[in-house]
């Protein structure tokens, strides 16, 4: 297979992680007979510093010309006071906007190994496997007008919440594919009590549920999931709701694992072409130190061979070497409690390593088979 991916370090760790995580898609290149092109381009701040853009038109070119897109992460302090049109994070929302990837897709699925680096207790944290579902090109972070105004004489705001049926519909119908290919149950997160756009959401989305007979549909008011999902998060198998709630809530729950530097993400678009992240953000504090966590963008590589190119074996081998490494002790500094923690490029040489076990690939090969 021959396939082009356009890489996106950005800002902060964005390139440690990246690098790392490109070692391991060129082993998995070499262990199963691929070919991967990647293609770099400039995203968030450090576009903002080469190119005045935190979007370059040359970016979105090299996005649009690839398979799939792997994205660092962007932002830091350097750039705060900038206009907002030259703040990193535009040129995120600008991508997620040029290439429709309305759809996010954030797994959470605890580790055993790493069960005692939950802040939750162990038994409410063991088995937990769920996947948050979040619109992500609507709503207050893209509504307009968003501006400072004069109300009455007075100093105001105002930020528009706005959603067209058909995105809602797209995002219910998402959740409920994958649903239907897990356990069948969906959770859809609204504040429908006192919004009208929530009131819209819950309709579509009983309309919606008719067509999945065979998925339980379940309502839930954001204050209350934001409640269970530290109260009983087993209970949840795909959780669905609008963009700001579903930013807010994915990082709550992302603290279920213990480290925001384990957990994977995936922005879909209409047309196939995919973005992949880590859910983590550019921590510019510990950039260039060589202790950051990748495996969060290493299992969204493992994220992208599944769901952009089909490529099952290769995404289980990725996954099968980050649980053993885990399992064999191994912590970057998020995670270590002993004090005794490896680097970024050390953790990335162990995976790595494991993906060598050729016997292990075999196993991993007979079992798809």
């Amino acid at each position: 297979m021959k396939k082009t991916i356009a890489l996106l370090p950005g800002d902060g760790i964005g390139k440690e992680v990246v690098d790392v995580t490109v070692d391991i898609l060129k082993a998995i290149a070499e262990h199963f007979h691929h070919q991967f092109q990647f293609n770099y381009g400039l995203i968030g701040g450090d576009a903002i510093d080469q190119k005045g853009n935190p979007l370059p038109e040359e970016t979105i070119a090299i996005c649009k010309d690839s398979d799939a897109i792997i994205l660092g992460a962007v932002g830091g302090p350097k750039w705060d006071q900038n206009p907002m049109e030259l703040r990193p994070e535009r040129g995120l929302l600008g991508l997620r906007k040029e290439l429709d990837l309305f759809a996010n897709l954030r797994p959470i699925k605890t580790f055993e190994s790493l069960l005692d680096s939950s802040p939750l207790k162990k038994e409410y944290v063991d088995g937990v496997d769920f996947v948050i579902v979040r619109e992500l090109t609507g709503g207050l972070y893209f509504g307009k007008p968003s501006e400072r105004i004069v109300h009455e004489g007075d100093d105001a705001v105002v930020d528009t919440l706005l959603y067209k049926r058909y995105e809602i519909e797209r995002i219910l119908v998402s959740a409920f594919e994958i649903a239907s290919k897990r356990r069948k149950h969906v959770t859809s997160v609204d504040k429908a009590n006192v919004l009208e756009s929530s009131r819209v959401w819950r309709e579509v989305a009983e309309e919606v549920a008719a067509r999945y007979p065979d998925v339980t549909l379940e309502h839930m008011l954001v204050d209350n999931a934001a409640m269970q999902l530290i109260r009983s998060p087993k209970q949840f198998d795909v959780i669905v709701t609008e963009n700001m709630f579903g930013d807010i809530l994915s990082d709550e729950a992302s603290m279920i694992t213990g480290s925001l530097g384990m957990l994977s993400s995936a922005s879909l678009s209409s047309s196939g072409l995919h973005l992949f992240e880590p859910v983590h953000g550019s921590a510019p504090d510990i950039a260039g130190k060589n202790i950051a966590n990748p495996i969060a963008t290493i299992l969204s590589a493992a994220m992208m061979l599944r769901q952009s190119f089909g490529l099952e074996e290769e995404a289980k081998a990725i996954e099968k070497a980050v649980d053993n490494v885990l399992n064999a002790g191994n912590r970057t500094a998020d995670l270590a409690e002993d004090g005794k923690a490896v680097s970024t490029k050390q953790i990335g040489e162990e995976i790595k390593n494991a993906l060598g076990d050729d016997h292990a690939i075999l196993n991993i090969m007979e079992a798809y088979s």
